[in-house]
């Protein structure tokens, strides 16, 4: 009688486990290869580059430059609040990869628009939007000049062109977020379409590497 209880402990035991490591296999953080996120549209440099000269204004006033993006992985989109689809949808998917992330994963994630419309974007309006997609996000806008000196060293262009209709101009600009370490270096980047499971399987394969 000892025994047959015995083999059936031992019988759940073994169920147990298998059972236990096949719910961790499910829910364990996803991490990729970088081939695999080469294959997914996120390009990682060969060798993350140094930025430098970044001379831009936090929506509080204040000066931001390449020392505040050092400490956590950046996600930088560059946009504007009067962009009809390409920013709301970007800013969105970036909201919810955050949200999607556990306590200990948000610290290291940070959401940064570069605003390429200071005309139009002023302080109050850039703080309002970049915010209302996760109040952890941050806004920056400087001169033209000043951003068009940043985005040239992530691989991003933008233009103002004629309006349409009642539009007084409109901005042409690169779909791609850019994504910087945390030493402040430009890493890589992510093509269209973004996903939140792009993005955050992107985010914790960078975060468990680096």
């Amino acid at each position: 009688m000892n025994g047959v209880r015995t083999t059936v402990a031992l019988c759940l035991l073994f169920v147990a486990l298998v059972v236990g490591a096949f719910v961790f296999s499910v829910t364990r953080d996803r991490t990729l290869s970088f081939d695999e996120l080469q294959q997914q549209g996120s390009i990682m440099l060969p060798r993350p580059r140094a930025l430098a000269g970044i001379e831009l204004l936090t929506t509080d006033g204040e000066a931001f430059s390449e020392s505040n993006l050092q400490g956590g992985w950046t996600f930088a989109f560059f946009g504007f609040t009067n962009c009809p689809d390409i920013c709301p949808t970007t800013m969105s998917v970036m909201g919810q990869a955050y949200n999607a992330l556990n306590e200990d994963e948000r610290s290291g994630y940070r959401g940064l628009l570069v605003s390429v419309d200071p005309e139009r974007d002023d302080a109050a309006t850039l703080a309002k939007y970049a915010q209302a997609f996760s109040p952890s996000f941050q806004g920056v806008r400087g001169t033209i000049a000043a951003t068009a000196a940043f985005a040239t060293q992530v691989n991003v262009a933008f233009q103002k062109l004629p309006g349409v209709g009642e539009e007084p101009y409109q901005i042409d600009h690169s779909g791609n977020l850019v994504i910087i370490n945390p030493k402040g270096h430009y890493h890589g980047f992510i093509k269209l379409p973004h996903t939140r499971d792009k993005l955050v399987n992107t985010f914790r394969t960078l975060q468990a590497s680096f």
